[in-house]
């Protein structure tokens, strides 16, 4: 197909898709050019994600015109999508978890490739563009943002002329980031489009040339972002600025949780040992956990949350009570309440309700005999979407029909309703966009105010200098010393990300062999 000079790469004409009770897309129109980096913006449930995955092929719509390179085009496949050099990165990633992760990425890439050569670019990819990965790993043992490297590796391999990136860089170090935008600010160079959807509002006035502002699925402005501000993106995004965090200091109270030289050794090859781990949380306090994901994190959420229990009881306690071996259900009876950085499949069951969903973590809907008080369960799920603005066909919706961002809104909503005593939080804002993050965060900061005690683990330093009162690092799994927020910085905290803390060969050297020993 001969591609006139003039032509738009992408071109969008009147798209429209109807859901039952959602208008999702209504008469979109928009045009990327060859080598444009091409912003989508929108708060959480515009229609942005329904967008991509309709110019992806994995959803049909209603009515509308998709035009590639100037010529009309049905796209009927995220097949016959990438026949047309389309990559996508979804937010929520489509992974075959019981695969390797040359597997997969095998599977979307032309059969005439073996999989030893795949492996290869695999690894010769993941050198160029700093995006640490095992090809030989089991997709199941990795954490979300090793999950999101594969996504982003498997797409660049495809060589496309036109990439989506939804949220790329949502579990990214900054310098990570750096190094990422380098790649696609090349890729542009070389005629490569790239939609770019992203709630981080300097990112896209540092990368994009161009966006589209969405609200409840129509167009509502295009703009230069470079001349833009993140106030006025923002009034261009939700109508108005987000409100200041308002983060008062203030002396915390006693110790709710405290882990003391947790060592564990990893449970599958591809983990990482645990090596010495102790922290403590007060009541009143934010506890920030910085880190590059696949650093121990998952290790350290899954020992605090009762998933894996092989910790000796008395290495975590709860309110005094030693915990290490507690089920989760005795832990959450304890005050202690938790949202996983996995949100469908962990932190919500996809077919279910949103209000049975209530019933994973809440049982004050359950009446004598195990019965539910249905209308109860409702009214609370209700309360929730209301209070935490999330878009949703009401509490029957089922949780696998809300955006990412939505979802998440209501998953932190769940928690923070409960009102618990202790609160530990994976990834609290990834895919919100600013007005809803805003909101998350000042809630958090009202538990805290109110005497509970929380633990945020984040990959978004901007998030974890404006919630937490102290910090730590962890890298291959151990843990920084503690740093008082006020102390921190980008530039140390990203030192501290490779494990260059002070000290930390020493302690390194004597948890390695408690964890052996442990083993």
């Amino acid at each position: 197909m001969t591609e006139p000079p003039t032509s738009p790469r992408l071109e969008l004409v009147g798209i429209t898709k109807r859901y039952p009770g959602v208008l999702a897309n209504d008469q979109i129109s928009l045009a990327v050019q060859p080598g444009e980096i091409h912003a989508v913006l929108g708060e959480n449930g515009a229609g942005k994600s329904t967008l991509m995955k309709i110019i992806y092929g994995a959803v049909k719509p209603d009515a509308g015109e998709v035009r590639v390179n100037g010529q009309a085009v049905a796209v009927r496949s995220p097949q016959e999508a990438r026949q047309l050099g389309i990559a996508m990165v979804f937010q929520h990633f489509s992974l075959f978890e019981t695969l390797s992760v040359a597997e997969n990425v095998w599977l979307g890439l032309h059969k005439s490739l073996s999989l030893p050569e795949v492996t290869r670019r695999i690894a010769e990819t993941a050198t160029a563009y700093g995006l640490d990965v095992d090809p030989e790993r089991p997709v199941h043992t990795l954490g979300v943002g090793e999950m999101q490297r594969v996504e982003i590796i498997r797409a660049l391999l495809a060589h496309p002329r036109l990439l989506i990136l939804d949220e790329p860089t949502s579990v990214l170090t900054p310098q990570a980031v750096d190094k990422l935008f380098v790649t696609l600010r090349q890729l542009a160079a070389e005629g490569c489009s790239i939609l770019y959807i992203s709630h981080k509002l300097h990112e896209i006035r540092a990368l994009c040339n161009a966006c589209t502002v969405m609200r409840a699925g129509r167009v509502t402005g295009v703009c230069d972002p470079r001349q833009e501000t993140n106030a006025s993106l923002s009034r261009l995004m939700i109508g108005a600025e987000p409100p200041p965090l308002e983060h008062h200091a203030r002396t915390p109270g006693p110790v709710v949780l405290a882990v003391e030289q947790l060592s564990l050794p990893r449970e599958s090859p591809f983990g990482i040992d645990l090596q010495g781990v102790s922290l403590q949380v007060r009541a009143g306090e934010v506890l920030g956990i910085a880190g590059v994901s696949g650093n121990g994190q998952r290790e350290l959420l899954f020992a605090l949350s009762g998933e894996d229990r092989r910790a000796p009881a008395a290495s975590i306690t709860i309110a005094n009570m030693p915990a290490g071996a507690l089920r989760p259900a005795r832990r959450r009876a304890l005050g202690l309440h938790f949202v996983p950085e996995e949100r469908l499949g962990r932190g919500a069951v996809p077919d279910m309700s949103l209000a049975h969903n209530l019933l994973l973590t809440r049982r004050e809907s359950v009446g004598r005999g195990g019965w539910l008080r249905v209308k109860a369960l409702r009214a609370q799920s209700a309360g929730i979407i209301e209070r935490f603005r999330v878009k949703a066909n009401g509490p029957l919706a089922p949780a696998r029909s809300l955006s990412g961002g939505n979802l998440q809104k209501y998953l932190m909503g769940r928690e923070i309703d409960a009102k618990p005593k202790l609160l530990i939080v994976s990834q609290p804002t990834w895919g919100v966009d600013v007005g809803a993050a805003a909101q998350i965060r000042a809630e958090v900061l009202a538990l805290r105010d109110a005497g509970c005690a929380v633990l945020v683990v984040s990959e978004e330093l901007d998030e974890l200098f404006e919630m937490s009162d102290r910090l730590h690092v962890i890298a291959k799994g151990q843990l920084s010393p503690s740093l008082a927020r006020a102390e921190a910085t980008v530039e140390l905290i990203g030192q501290w990300m490779s494990g260059l803390w002070p000290g930390a060969e020493a302690d390194a050297g004597n948890a390695h062999e408690v964890a052996h020993a442990a083993a």
